[in-house]
């Protein structure tokens, strides 16, 4: 017996620069579940000032399909790729693309962030991440909460107020639940 892969998984796909809203409404059109995180930016041009949603991962939509069939996305204009092993997609964990939804959902304040690795883990008691488990930064003086996506190395960072949190003992990692994929550790600035 061969089993099947999960149709519900999610990919990266690696679209050609600043298509990224067009890849993500083409692939809504045609009936898949996209998601591309976005966040506000300040722009200043020399006659104004403006706030544009940017993608927190540049180059890159998430999409939920069935790797067997992926022949409609990967001819759905803007897609140059998806991220994988070769000819072999790779899927995101569902884990941290739930932690970036949840971000997303908070309203709270996220921007790119450099990738980080495991350090002392944290579990967000309080606010509109309360049950997340991640890697704490400070970066002048405010306190982030940093989510991240293995498979494409990237992290992004929710400012957070440091009341939220209590550290989780020493030597347990984050459990392998919704929280898993987010990272916690004190850098200095």
């Amino acid at each position: 017996m061969t089993l099947s892969p999960d149709p519900q998984q999610w990919f990266a796909l690696q679209v050609k620069p600043r298509h990224e809203k067009g890849t993500a409404w083409a692939l809504h059109n045609k009936g898949y579940e996209e998601f591309l995180p976005q966040y506000r930016s300040r722009r200043r041009w020399s006659d104004r000032i403006k706030e544009l949603d940017i993608p927190l991962f540049p180059g890159y939509v998430f999409c939920r399909f069935d790797p067997e069939d992926r022949l409609p996305v990967l001819t759905t204009p803007g897609v140059v790729s998806i991220i994988g092993m070769g000819k072999t997609p790779t899927p995101v964990e569902a884990a941290e693309i739930v932690a970036l939804q949840v971000v997303m959902q908070s309203g709270l304040q996220a921007q790119p962030w450099p990738f980080l690795e495991l350090g002392q883990a944290v579990r967000i008691e309080l606010g509109p991440l309360a049950g997340l488990e991640g890697i704490l930064t400070d970066f002048k003086n405010r306190q982030r909460l940093a989510v991240s996506v293995t498979l494409l190395q990237r992290s992004v960072a929710v400012e957070i107020d440091r009341a939220w949190v209590s550290p989780i003992r020493l030597g347990r990692r984050p459990a392998s639940s919704v929280s898993s994929p987010l990272l916690v550790r004190t850098q200095y600035a």
